[in-house]
C-alpha cells in the first residue's frame, strides 16, 4: 500500500483550504483532486490554494462528487458537505472504498450516522470525524494529568463555553441558519466541542441524562425553523459528575474549557483552536486558603505548562496532526474503531440536548451506544 494517502476533497467549502495546507504540512498525504457540482469553482479553489501552498502535481477539478469517488487513485475523501447532505456521500464514499474524514456535526440524528459508520466498517474503511483537539500535544499531556489523579483528584465538574458574534450578514446568509441544511445551529457548530471535551475528561463515559436551555432560536428567511442561537446545556453523569457549557452565534469569541476535581481543576482559555503562536498552554491549581488571627489569604497555587507545537498552519498544527493520524490509519491498513465510536457517542449527547431544548429544557436520557 502507498505510504501516501492520495486525498479527495468533497466540496470546495471554505474550510477545505485550512485542510488543503494540512494535508501538504502532514508529510504522508496529497490532494489528488477537489469536486464541486460547478466544476469552474472546483477550478478557482485549486488555482487559488494552488498560488500560496502548491502541490508538486496540481489536483484535478472534477465535476461532480460521484465522478470524484469513483477514481481509482483516491484513497480517502474529506467531506465538508452541510450536514443534511453527509450521510448519503459519506454512505456512497464508503461502498467505493473510500476512507472518510468527515466534518461535524457528522449527520442529523445519531440512528443516521449508525448507518453512515456501519457503511464504513462493511467496506473495511476507517471513519473519523474532523474535530481537531484531541490529536494534538496538548491533549495527549493534559490526558496524563487527569489520569495520574494526583493534581486535580476525582472529576466533579467540567465546564466550557465556544461562542463568536457572527453579526447581521451571518445571521441573514449564513448556511448555519438554515434549518433544512445545518439542523443544529450553534449546538451543532459549536456545541460537538463542548460535548466531545466533556466526553473526552471522562474517558468517554456518557452521561444518564442531559438538560437544555434555547436562550436564542433564529433562522435565515429561507429556513423552514428555527435553529438555537444562543444555549446552554447540562451533561448528568450517573456517578454524580456534570458538565455544563454554552455555545451562541451572538456572543463574542470565547473558547476556554475547566476540569474541576477534588483536589484542584484544569483549565485552558483556547480548548478548540490554539492561540495563534509556537506553543500551547495550559495551568492547574490548587487554591489554597491562610487564616491567621484576622488576616485571610488565598492563594492560587497555579503551575502554567507550556507544550511545544505550532498552533496554525504548521507541521504540528491541530488540523495537521489530525490528517496526518488519519492518513497513517490508512497507509498502515490497520483500522481504529475508537474515532467512529467517539463520534456516535458525541451525536447521541448532542440529539439529546437537541430534544431537550425544543421540549423547554426538559430531562431528557441519553440513548446508550451499543458498537
Amino acid at each position: 500500500m502507498s505510504q501516501i494517502c492520495r486525498w479527495g476533497f468533497v466540496s470546495a467549502a471554505n474550510i477545505a483550504r485550512k485542510n488543503w495546507l494540512a494535508v501538504k504540512n502532514s508529510g504522508n498525504g496529497q490532494v489528488v483532486a477537489v469536486a464541486s457540482r460547478q466544476p469552474e469553482k472546483a477550478l478557482a479553489f485549486i488555482n487559488e490554494c494552488q498560488s500560496t501552498q502548491p502541490f508538486s502535481e496540481s489536483p484535478a477539478a472534477v465535476a461532480g462528487y460521484e465522478d470524484l469517488l469513483s477514481r481509482s487513485d483516491i484513497d480517502a475523501v474529506y467531506i465538508p458537505l452541510p450536514t443534511a447532505l453527509r450521510k448519503e456521500w459519506v454512505i456512497r464514499a464508503a461502498e467505493k472504498g473510500k476512507h472518510v474524514l468527515c466534518e461535524k456535526p457528522c449527520s442529523s440524528n445519531a440512528a443516521d450516522l449508525r448507518e453512515m459508520i456501519d457503511a464504513c466498517e462493511t467496506n473495511g474503511v476507517q471513519f473519523m470525524d474532523g474535530l481537531m483537539f484531541e490529536h494534538t500535544a496538548r491533549y495527549r499531556e493534559m490526558r496524563s494529568v487527569l489520569d495520574a489523579n494526583e493534581s486535580i483528584g476525582s472529576i466533579r465538574r467540567i465546564t466550557s463555553q465556544f461562542s463568536f458574534n457572527g453579526g447581521q450578514d451571518f445571521e441573514d446568509s449564513d448556511i448555519r441558519l438554515n434549518s433544512d441544511l445545518e439542523p443544529f445551529g450553534a449546538l451543532g457548530d459549536l456545541g460537538w466541542y463542548s460535548i466531545r471535551h466533556a466526553l473526552w475528561a471522562m474517558s468517554y463515559e456518557m452521561p444518564a441524562h442531559v438538560k437544555a436551555t434555547f436562550l436564542q432560536t433564529r433562522h435565515r428567511s429561507d429556513s423552514p425553523n428555527p435553529i438555537p442561537m444562543e444555549m446552554s446545556g447540562e451533561l448528568l453523569f450517573a456517578n454524580g459528575v456534570s458538565a455544563s457549557f454554552y455555545n451562541s452565534f451572538v456572543t463574542g469569541l470565547q473558547q476556554w474549557a475547566c476540569v474541576s476535581g477534588t483536589k484542584g481543576q484544569l483549565s485552558l482559555s483556547d480548548f478548540v483552536l490554539p492561540y495563534h503562536g509556537e506553543q500551547s498552554r495550559y495551568q492547574f491549581s490548587t487554591p489554597a486558603s491562610q487564616n491567621l488571627g484576622c488576616e485571610f489569604k488565598l492563594f492560587e497555587n497555579r503551575e502554567d505548562r507550556v507544550v511545544q507545537e505550532v498552533s496554525d498552519s504548521g507541521v504540528d498544527a491541530p488540523e495537521t496532526e489530525l490528517f496526518r493520524r488519519f492518513a497513517s490509519i490508512v497507509n498502515c491498513g490497520q483500522l481504529d474503531p475508537a474515532w467512529p465510536i467517539a463520534s456516535l457517542k458525541t451525536q447521541a449527547i448532542m440529539d439529546a440536548v437537541m430534544r431537550s431544548g425544543q421540549e423547554n429544557g426538559q430531562i431528557v436520557a441519553v440513548d446508550s451506544i451499543d458498537m
